[in-house]
């Protein structure tokens, strides 16, 4: 196995030679020219609500990681990242080469933002911290640009956590205005319904109820009363007719009955036959008959002798005070009648209102459930709307949750990439991986023999004899002059490839990205 080793080396040497020359030099060429890439990172605490949220409940919704990936969007946006290489003055060199979006692009790879969670906490993983970092070649540039970009990260969420809880206020305000319209629509729906059925109203019913008991007892007494009246004219008619009578029956005895004596006693009968019995009653339609027939005799006498003037009789006191006393039991009577008529008006409008009560009642539900909706709702949105101005006014007090950098970036004194020693193995090993898979390969595709042994393993023919090649002086001269152009040909490719690496990599941060762990 060693001769076959040695064997191999005599002839592939060259070959595992330049395989390994080749990307050796360029591996070389790049790691001296790949310039130095800084980074910077600054760590950014989550500072919770200040105030508990007991007292002022946030407006804020979302997760902070959610809100972080906003923020993240807002502030990688074009406008940002553009307004950041104009100010600092980045990618100066590839400026001429890229246009502005390539150069955002590549800025967006340079910076790296990592979430840092507390995963004890018995809730859940929560973000309690991240870091923000950025690469450059210019070590206090990159400091300064990290620092700027964590600034950006504490403002935007500070503006992103005020404009949320604004909005919430103003929507909450719109609402309230908006509900508060309906309210005062609904009131005025409800009074004028109040004032268009005064009296019909549900919780007026027992006022009606009792108003009507009330007149009915008015009523009552008012019929009792005009009883009492009635059978008080009665009696006064009864004594003033007896007192009329009364000198027509002290007239000498024997006298003959004259027409006003038998007509004052018939109407006497007839009022005594009127306590006892009906108008229908047979004795006093006959008495009524003998009334009207001699006032009819009395009329036709009167009217016969037109010029015989009736003498006036002096009333007796007594009469005079029974008809006196007769018109004052008329005027009561009348006005007890004339009460009673307001008081059956007045049961009979409350009775109405009592009818139109459960229909009434009806129709105050349904409103008034309306408008109890509409008002819950107000009240609602109204200490909502207050929560919101408190979350609002604790926001601008910055006491909400805020960012805090605790770390800020600093000018490091080390670069970050490349690696300069790793790179340069990494390169010398696949070149000698090259170089033993260009050895392979030769070997593969040559089908000469190199030695007796290889023949005889091939072959079943026994070989008797072994010739050595007989070089001439000629080949000789021809093999050295082949072989001074192969060498020279092969130091200048290696020495292209170098310098073409050395020039690729001069200055190509790019490159070292690429080349550098997580490089993109």
């Amino acid at each position: 196995m060693l001769d076959r080793i040695v064997g191999l080396w005599r002839r592939r040497k060259w070959i595992a030679l330049l395989a390994f020359a080749a990307p050796a030099s360029m591996v070389l060429g790049l790691v001296t020219s790949l310039p130095n890439i800084y980074r910077s990172t600054a760590t950014i605490l989550v500072e919770r609500q200040q105030v508990p949220e007991a007292f002022v409940r946030p407006t804020v919704t979302g997760e902070v990681e959610t809100r972080l990936q906003t923020i993240t969007q807002e502030i990688f946006s074009r406008t940002s990242l553009e307004g950041l290489i104009t100010r600092f003055n980045l990618y100066a060199r590839l400026r001429a080469r890229l246009s502005t979006q390539n150069l955002v692009a590549r800025m967006r790879n340079d910076i790296i933002l990592v979430m840092k969670s507390d995963a004890t906490n018995p809730g859940g993983a929560k973000m309690v911290a991240f870091t923000i970092s950025y690469r450059g070649s210019d070590p206090a540039v990159v400091a300064e640009v990290t620092n700027t970009l964590a600034a950006l990260f504490i403002d935007e969420n500070l503006r992103v956590r005020s404009r949320q809880a604004t909005g919430t206020a103003n929507f909450l305000r719109a609402q309230l205005e908006e509900t508060t319209g309906q309210l005062d629509v609904q009131e005025r729906q409800v009074s004028d319904f109040n004032r268009k059925h005064m009296g019909e109203l549900p919780q007026q019913m027992n006022a009606n109820l009792a108003a009507i008991e009330q007149l009915s007892t008015q009523l009552r007494l008012n019929n009792d009363r005009q009883t009492l009246a009635l059978a008080r004219r009665e009696a006064l008619e009864r004594q003033l007719a007896d007192v009329e009578t009364a000198p027509a029956m002290a007239t000498t005895s024997g006298a003959p009955d004259t027409a006003a004596t038998r007509l004052a006693r018939l109407r006497n009968e007839l009022r005594e036959l009127r306590t006892q019995y009906t108008e229908k009653y047979p004795e006093v339609a006959r008495v009524k008959a003998e009334i009207a027939a001699l006032e009819r005799e009395q009329n036709e006498k009167k009217s016969d002798a037109p010029s015989e003037a009736a003498t006036p009789t002096p009333q007796d006191p007594s009469i005079r005070r029974l008809k006196a006393a007769l018109t004052e039991v008329d005027a009561e009577v009348k006005a007890l009648r004339k009460d009673e008529s307001r008081l059956q008006a007045a049961t009979a409008r409350y009775q109405a209102r009592a009818d139109n009560t459960p229909l009434r009642e009806q129709e105050f539900q349904e409103l008034s459930r309306n408008y109890q909706t509409t008002k819950d709702h107000y009240q609602s949105l109204l200490k909502r709307y207050q929560e919101a101005q408190l979350a609002e006014d604790m926001e601008q007090r910055q006491k909400g949750e805020q960012f805090k950098i605790v770390d800020p970036a600093v000018v490091s004194d080390r670069p970050a990439a490349p690696n300069r020693s790793r790179f340069l193995l990494t390169g010398l090993i696949l070149s000698l991986g090259l170089a033993a898979a260009a050895v392979v390969l030769a070997e593969q595709l040559d089908t000469s023999f190199h030695a007796i042994e290889e023949l005889r393993a091939f072959t079943k023919i026994p070989v008797l004899v072994g010739i050595a090649g007989i070089a001439t002086r000629r080949d000789t001269v021809f093999r050295r002059r082949r072989f001074r152009l192969a060498t020279a040909l092969a130091i200048l490719v290696v020495l292209l490839l170098a310098g073409g690496s050395h020039l690729a990599g001069r200055g190509n941060a790019t490159l070292v990205a690429l080349l550098s762990p997580g490089g993109s």
